[in-house]
């Protein structure tokens, strides 16, 4: 293997298109071009359907790593509804007499400490992963992290104070922010053109997921006077890395960190295991389309670095990668999403505000199929990103403005079923697209650590969302109640307007096309029309000089 070229190579290469599929057969320009053009064809002409009948294990895999991503949206919204949870409250909270007749509640700055711990260890965590997956690939580092977050989950569970609960919360965050990193980066690697949005986005489903069994085993428990009320709640995360980490043990490492690395044959090898031998696609060809992706982006001065990610074209996709995926806390999820605590605050008992906690839960769920059958195949990436901005702005003013009457119970109801439909609406649009469009709006060089910046830019605004939340609702605070809509609302619209000028269409585009596409920079309302040819060396050698210069 002494001869296989790696990154860093001294050996002089004669053209950028040149590459070696196994140590005895080295592929010149002409045979690469051929054989890549033939699997990119290919795959543009396959249809959803028979991707799905060809890739099997290719989904299995991106499936099982993005269940990772279920622990962390169990435990946000674990977090999130034990502020209103009795025996929680009683716990670590103080004791209020002249609130409701005398109650116990976390304090606003102990609420903004324990709801944002886990994403300050998950924006480390993030960081990080940008590193590891470079190391080690993404198959170790997600099992690596499984293990450290099986350890850290004792914390949690046996935190005698808050302070200690945040702390164990904070550790915690560390391998969540893998996940979530890891997750959309390996489904995008793996899965064939057609599928690439339904399995990036799946990651949110899994978010859901959590959030879902989390709803589910807070409703059984609230009547729990005990402490294991809570604990149980806990210890149930403890299910998620004994299941995983023996299955994750047989996973194929994505073959792009394996060409980016030179380790072809394996590469290769992985190709092979994610399709069935009768697909129409030769893994070879797979592979001939993934070197020359690689390689173009290497003429384009694509690095693989966290500071190349600012440079040139790059700093464009990132700005994209990092403001859809903050888009999702901008357009209000911190108030209207699973909220359990603005329920209490309109004068919703404990019973009824658990019951539309599940049901909002559920209408996600609901919304996330819809947007897979009836939106995405039909409508692109840029469509279903303005208008859901638009529908969920108009909600949230609608909360505010019914606010004025919420002595009335019928009016407070009202404020409740809007937050239903604004999640609803929420996993038709961002929701999804906060995972999907980062994935692939990335160079391929860079596209776990964009992906990482993404989600960080994602736990940046969150936390500060998470600190100002609670002070928007407490009782002892501005106690905006619904009020708060119009904050969000304002939001909202400002990232409606920031999709309007800079989101692009990706839809149905190849990772080489995009690389062309954005070194050309095509604005974001003409993605769409914009043809390209990324086999035309006339087109490629243009765009590769301007980058050289």
């Amino acid at each position: 293997m002494s001869d296989l070229p790696t990154e860093t190579s001294k050996e002089v290469q004669p053209s950028h298109l040149e590459a070696i599929t196994s140590p005895n057969e080295k592929m010149g320009e002409a045979q690469i071009i051929e054989q890549a053009k033939e699997a990119t064809e290919i795959e543009h002409t396959l249809s959803v359907v028979e991707c799905v009948k060809n890739y099997p294990m290719a989904i299995f895999w991106s499936i099982m790593v993005s269940m990772c991503v279920v622990m962390e949206g169990y435990d946000v919204s674990l977090i999130g509804n034990f502020f209103a949870y009795p025996t929680f409250a009683k716990k670590y909270g103080n004791y209020y007499p002249n609130i409701d007749g005398g109650t116990y509640t976390l304090t606003a700055p102990w609420q903004s400490g324990v709801g944002n711990a886990s994403g300050v260890g998950a924006f480390f965590g993030v960081l990080l992963n940008g590193w590891l997956v470079d190391w080690y690939g993404q198959k170790r580092t997600l099992l690596g992290s499984l293990v450290a977050l099986a350890a850290f989950i004792f914390i949690t569970f046996f935190a005698p104070n808050i302070g200690t609960l945040t702390a164990g919360e904070v550790l915690c965050g560390l391998p969540w922010g893998v996940f979530a990193s890891t997750a959309p980066a390996y489904a995008s690697e793996v899965l064939p053109l057609q599928l690439r949005i339904y399995l990036t986005s799946y990651t949110n489903m899994c978010f859901i997921i959590g959030q879902l069994i989390a709803a589910g085993v807070l409703k059984g428990l609230v009547n729990n006077p005990t402490e294991w009320g809570y604990k149980i709640p806990f210890a149930i995360q403890w299910v998620w890395p004994a299941f995983l980490i023996p299955l994750l043990l047989f996973a194929p490492e994505s073959p792009w960190h394996l060409v980016r690395k030179g380790r072809f044959d394996e590469a290769e090898h992985s190709l092979r295991r994610l399709q069935r031998k009768s697909a129409p696609i030769d893994p070879k060809a797979t592979l001939a389309a993934i070197i020359y992706t690689d390689n173009l982006e290497k003429e384009l001065t694509v690095g693989t670095h966290y500071r190349d990610c600012f440079r040139g074209t790059e700093l464009r996709r990132t700005e994209i990668a990092c403001f859809i995926f903050a888009a999702q806390v901008l357009s209000g999820g911190n108030f209207a999403y699973n909220s359990t605590y603005f329920f209490k605050q309109i004068g919703l008992d404990s019973n009824t505000t658990y019951k539309l906690s599940v049901g909002g839960t559920g209408m996600a769920l609901v919304g996330t199929l819809i947007s897979w059958f009836a939106l995405m195949p039909y409508f692109g990436r840029r469509t279903i990103y303005l208008w859901g901005m638009a529908a969920m702005c108009t909600v949230l003013m609608l909360i505010g403005i019914l606010n004025v009457h919420t002595s009335k119970h019928s009016f407070g109801m009202t404020q409740a079923v809007l937050t239903l439909v604004w999640t609803f609406v929420f996993q038709l649009s961002v929701g999804q697209l906060g995972w999907g469009v980062p994935a692939e709006v990335g160079s391929t060089r860079l596209r776990q650590k964009t992906i990482c910046l993404a989600r960080n830019a994602y736990y940046v605004v969150g936390v500060v969302a998470n600190a100002l939340e609670p002070y928007f609702m407490n009782p002892t605070q501005w106690n905006l109640k619904g009020y708060t809509g119009f904050v969000w609302g304002g939001t909202t619209f400002v990232m409606l307007v920031w999709g309007f000028f800079r989101l692009p269409e990706t839809q149905g585009r190849s990772f080489d096309e995009l690389d062309v596409l954005f070194a050309k920079k095509v604005s974001a309302r003409k993605f769409k029309s914009t043809v390209v040819d990324t086999f035309d060396e006339s087109e490629t050698a243009g765009i590769v000089g301007n980058a050289r210069e």
